[in-house]
């Protein structure tokens, strides 16, 4: 299944329009460009709907907010809920300021989004209105653990009812679900949060993912989160003793534009629930 979520991506070339965040910005669309998509970055609002009636799927990133850029991810969202386009909500650091949280939530009321991916503690904060948000990070409180997995679960698909969003939360393990349906996905290697961005290149991917494979939104996110896992693994691999993690980011792109259906097939590691 997975194998063909990637070279659905690969045959069809999807142009992906990101309002993101100047921090990673060029990662992603590198990464767009490695998975086999294809990327737009254009954040002015006069050109947002015009950019995004041109693209197959639009991804929104609130790392850097501005309120210069706020009116265009509105702009954007609406007119890719009007053309049918997926969206992808990247919610960073909500929670952490008033601005990041209230922009999210009036995002997530004016714009239907495909899915809404974060770390566990941005989506508890949509959710509930409360998290243990440290800036852009999640709280050690927050972490999805063995123990805690099935009241996680139970949560990522509560609020995938809510929202109608797949909901991807991202951490030690990774939780894709929708209001039926949950992958428990253990893909990565813990230096992949020694580098910035890492969760903003999956959103990118995430976008392409589920805009070449419209049909199936929960797998294809499911898909996109496996990969940027196997490639955390396959790049650490690659790592010698004097590489770091500047190194390591460009390992990961590159194990992105190499990998295979047949390996994310073989690699990926998950449940279902």
């Amino acid at each position: 299944m997975f194998r063909e979520m990637l070279e659905n991506v690969r045959e069809k070339c999807p142009l992906i329009h990101n309002i993101t965040n100047y921090v990673t910005v060029n990662d992603c669309a590198n990464v767009l460009l490695a998975c086999g998509g294809s990327p737009i970055m254009a954040d002015d609002a006069d050109e947002a709907e015009e950019i995004t009636s041109l693209c197959g799927g639009l991804n929104i990133n609130i790392g850097t907010l501005n309120q210069r850029t706020i009116p265009a991810m509105h702009l954007a969202g609406k007119k890719s809920n009007e053309l049918g386009h997926p969206v992808v909500l990247d919610p960073v650091g909500a929670g952490a300021s008033k601005l990041r949280t209230e922009t999210a939530r009036k995002l997530m009321e004016e714009v239907r989004f495909t899915v809404i991916r974060g770390n566990i503690s941005e989506i508890k904060v949509l959710a509930l209105g409360a998290g243990g948000a440290r800036g852009v990070d999640a709280d050690v409180a927050d972490a999805v653990t063995k123990e805690t997995l099935p009241q996680a679960v139970a949560f990522a698909k509560a609020f995938a009812r809510e929202t109608g969003a797949v909901i991807a939360i991202t951490g030690a393990i990774d939780i894709v679900a929708n209001g039926e349906k949950a992958y428990c996905i253990y893909n990565g290697h813990p230096m992949m949060s020694s580098i910035t961005g890492t969760g903003c290149q999956l959103s990118a991917v995430t976008a392409a993912y589920v805009t070449a494979n419209s049909e199936k939104p929960l797998e294809a996110a499911a898909a996109a989160v496996c990969l940027m896992g196997v490639c955390g693994e396959k790049a650490y691999a690659r790592l010698t003793e004097q590489d770091g993690n500047a190194t390591y980011r460009n390992y990961i792109i590159d194990a992105i534009f190499r990998l295979t259906g047949e390996e994310l097939e073989q690699a990926a590691k998950f449940d279902v629930f």
